[in-house]
């Protein structure tokens, strides 16, 4: 269920988004992280994943809202406005190739859902 760094590493740079039991299995909740917007998601057998809240094929900010799947044992979220699917781990677009959302971070700590920024290299905006 925990992603990402472990104990007591980069601590103060993690984002507190919501306790873990209030992450309803296969929906997702729209985060600020860092001044970023970012889409989290518990699936039914425990494990979260972030991703950026923006679509990169529409533009529009709606990941959160996007229906959760999997295709094989790839976890995905499909597109509420076009149905493109993305891999929730990679978060690269199956359906088109060289797509792809941001992926963060994230980890169950203390029962607060949590992630971290996305690592920009320096002179990055």
């Amino acid at each position: 269920m925990t992603e990402g760094a472990g104990p007591g590493e980069d601590d103060a740079r993690w984002t507190a988004v919501c306790p873990y039991p209030r992450l309803e299995p296969e929906r997702g909740v729209a985060a600020l992280v860092d001044g970023e917007q970012v889409a989290v998601f518990r699936t039914f057998d425990g494990r979260l994943f972030a991703i950026g809240q923006r679509d990169p094929i529409a533009g529009a900010y709606v990941m959160a809202r996007g229906i959760v799947g999997s295709r094989g044992e790839i976890p995905t979220v499909a597109s509420p406005l076009h149905k493109q699917v993305y891999d929730l781990r990679t978060g690269d677009c199956l359906d088109v190739p060289g797509v792809a959302v941001p992926t963060y971070r994230v980890r169950c700590r203390d029962g607060l859902v949590e992630v971290a920024p996305r690592h920009r290299p320096a002179g990055d905006a």
